[in-house]
């Protein structure tokens, strides 16, 4: 493939940061969102392999700023290849215990970061895409979706949202030939996890596959790759479920 334009939401660190490498790795040119860690960003952008990268920022609960964001990096690219949906927030908040004010805000948060904020990203996005077959979206969802999440259930409510929403627009956008999909990981092996994979519970977490880890980014970064493909056409609209058989759905 020739040489593609990405845009990667929280691709200041992480499975963000990873799936930068991947792709720059494959000489393709790479937008690194962030929030509000813009020296973070900056150092993932400085270390990608090849040139033109850039980092933009935008609160994903702003909607305009989301649109400036994205207008941003479509200027300096000229298009946007590829969208991938990564950023999110994962605030507990156990309905039992959760006072309403906490509960409301964990709720706002989540939502409007990980599905709302997801969703106009790629509205904003769709308008710079080439219609020519090689523009893709992927989602990055969880495992969560499907098996619930009663400590984070607005996460678990706005990753099963993610999934709607990416087969929707799957439907929406295949007379365009740009293919959607989702990627549903269990837990990754990152600095956000790292507190609860260090800490008491990290064998129990492991143990959930049989494989007795957990995914490290890098293979999420190959997935994801693969699924932004131009190969990857027909898998539009599907979910891959990428967990180490740690939940096994029907």
């Amino acid at each position: 493939m020739t040489r593609r334009n990405v845009l990667i939401t929280g691709g200041s660190r992480g499975i963000g940061a990873a799936i930068a490498r991947e792709f720059a790795k494959a000489g393709d040119r790479i937008a690194v969102h962030y929030v509000s860690s813009k020296a973070d960003a900056e150092n993932v952008k400085t270390a990608l392999q090849g040139e033109g990268h850039l980092t933009a920022q935008a609160d994903l609960r702003d909607p305009e700023a989301i649109r400036n964001m994205v207008e941003h990096v479509a200027q300096d690219f000229g298009r946007i290849d590829v969208l991938i949906n990564n950023a999110g927030v994962f605030v507990d908040h156990p309905i039992e215990s959760t006072t309403y004010e906490e509960w409301q805000n964990a709720w706002e948060q989540t939502i409007g970061i990980n599905l709302i904020g997801a969703a106009n990203v790629t509205w904003c996005a769709l308008q710079h895409m080439p219609k020519n077959g090689t523009s893709r979206i992927v989602n990055i969802g969880s495992r969560g979706a499907f098996r619930g999440e009663p400590l984070n259930p607005a996460y678990g409510a706005s990753k099963a949202g993610i999934v709607a929403f990416g087969q929707s627009i799957a439907k929406a956008l295949a007379p365009m030939h740009i293919g959607v999909t989702t990627l549903a990981p269990g837990f990754v092996e990152t600095e956000m996890a790292a507190i609860l994979l260090d800490g008491p519970v990290g064998d129990e977490i492991r143990g959930q596959s049989p494989f007795n880890r957990v995914a490290k980014p890098d293979e999420l970064a190959k997935a994801v790759y693969f699924l932004a493909s131009a190969d990857s056409e027909w898998a539009s609209g599907a979910v891959l479920d990428f967990n180490g058989a740690s939940y096994l759905r029907m």
